[in-house]
């Protein structure tokens, strides 16, 4: 028998290392083109999914009681101002925005009908990026595709999930299932011109995110009055929480009343044609477009850099916020989060942080074809945290604040953040002591922090 190169065979042996593809299910076959075909379709409830619990996962990320269905909608935002098609000449440029969402909700299963879906979406930033080209990957989820939606259920709050710059509206998957297994309608935006597969000029964010939070938050209100509407009747908008990631605290912050500086504004290089202008602290424009439906913003690793937002902006932050950050965030920066949490001094707010972690304390895990990408990989793990544990401690604490804050449910949620500042100050194995934090397993409450600042009275 002819003896195989060594190259070769230590070639086959990496091919196996990363032979199970993001679904989780292992590879069925090589394809004629030497591509390995992936087993999505083998995908059953007892495999993992992103946002399952690991065994230290602490009492309130557990899914709730509800089945959950997924669709796709795509929505378009007529004549929206088209940034950057700006110049001289054509100072105004207009088109129709179209804006593709994931839609989770409480969902009545058929008999044969499993919570099982397929997302996907891309590696790298931007279409025609060389440094980071779009890598097509497909990962799975545990919700079932265009089931019918449970019409038991009414008028339930909205969540809206707003991501990073790039990112994706599956980026955060682990958060939108559990949350719409107890009980909200979630919707997740792809921002165009923001996403992995489309990131533009970060001046398109800039003008678009708030915008597009609005106009999603209105849609959705429109399919629940809706009678031909798989939602109809569902969705309480005038419980709208928004959630946001880097570059999606941007749009929470903004949407909830939160003015850009005039140094903003007039900032070289910034947006161009004093556009910016229409989101300033006390601009009669931005003042018109807010929307009191939204009742609470959560704020992962938030967008603050230093002089953006007006000192007066932040004072109009009124609805409670919960700021969740890793210590060690030098993309955003830790000082973003603490100058934004010192500050909001109109909002009851609480700032979660986590000892050590970085920027990436919102994403699901990496999907195992980042593993050959150190750049694309950094864009999802953290190096000292694993993003498993942070999702599962992140849907605690999102499920005890929106329980708290948007419902109204003091009495079910509020010890869960009553909590000593300092997770690590007490001991390891005694959850009865008046320090342990709520709803963590004995061994499990180390390396957080949760600070908690009341508001001031609100004219």
């Amino acid at each position: 028998m002819r003896k195989l190169p060594v190259l070769f065979i230590l070639l086959l042996f990496s091919l196996n290392a990363h032979a199970v593809h993001e679904c989780g299910s292992p590879h069925l076959s090589i394809t004629s083109d030497g591509h390995a075909g992936h087993g999505c379709e083998s995908l059953k409830e007892t495999d993992f999914f992103y946002g399952d619990p690991r065994g230290d996962a602490p009492e309130l990320s557990v899914r709730g009681r509800h089945k959950v269905g997924v669709r796709t909608l795509q929505l378009v935002n007529l004549n929206q101002l088209d940034i950057l098609s700006y110049s001289e000449q054509q100072t105004n440029p207009r088109y129709d925005r179209k804006l593709t969402i994931e839609v989770w909700y409480p969902a009545k299963l058929q008999a044969d009908q499993k919570q099982i879906t397929t997302y996907s979406d891309v590696l790298g930033h931007g279409a025609s990026n060389p440094a980071r080209p779009n890598l097509p990957f497909s990962f799975g989820g545990r919700a079932a595709r265009n089931a019918e939606a449970d019409a038991s259920s009414k008028s339930l709050p909205l969540v809206i999930i707003s991501h990073g710059y790039s990112g994706s509206r599956v980026i955060m998957t682990w958060l939108a299932e559990n949350l719409a297994s107890k009980g909200y309608i979630v919707a997740a935006i792809d921002h165009t011109e923001s996403t992995h597969a489309d990131a533009e000029s970060i001046s398109s964010t800039m003008i678009n995110r708030p915008r597009d939070i609005n106009f999603v938050i209105s849609s959705m209100d429109e399919l629940s009055q809706n009678s031909g509407s798989f939602l109809f009747g569902m969705i309480n908008a005038e419980l709208t929480a928004v959630v946001g990631y880097s570059m999606g605290t941007y749009g929470a912050l903004s949407a909830a009343g939160v003015g850009a500086s005039q140094g903003a504004v007039d900032y070289p290089g910034g947006v161009p044609g004093r556009h910016l202008a229409s989101l300033q602290a006390g601009d009669p424009r931005f003042e018109a477009m807010l929307d009191k439906r939204i009742k609470v913003i959560v704020a992962f690793a938030p967008y603050a850099p230093a002089g953006y937002w007006s000192a007066v902006g932040i004072k109009n932050l009124k609805v409670p916020s919960l700021f969740i950050v890793g210590s060690q965030d030098q993309t955003t920066g830790f000082a973003a989060a603490q100058w934004l949490f010192d500050n909001a001094i109109n909002s009851d707010r609480y700032l979660l942080v986590y000892q050590g972690a970085i920027h990436e304390v919102a994403t699901n895990p990496a999907p195992p074809l980042a593993d050959l990408h150190p750049r694309e990989y950094a864009h999802y793990q953290e190096p000292a945290w694993d993003n498993r544990r942070l999702n599962n401690v992140n849907q605690h604490f999102i499920t005890a604040f929106l329980g708290k804050h948007l419902l109204g449910n003091s009495s079910k949620y509020g010890d869960y953040l009553k909590l000593p500042v300092m997770s690590n100050d007490s001991p390891r194995t005694d959850t009865s002591d008046p320090n342990y934090w709520k709803g963590f397993a004995k061994w499990t409450a180390i390396g957080m922090e949760l600070h908690r600042r009341r508001a001031q009275t609100v004219e």
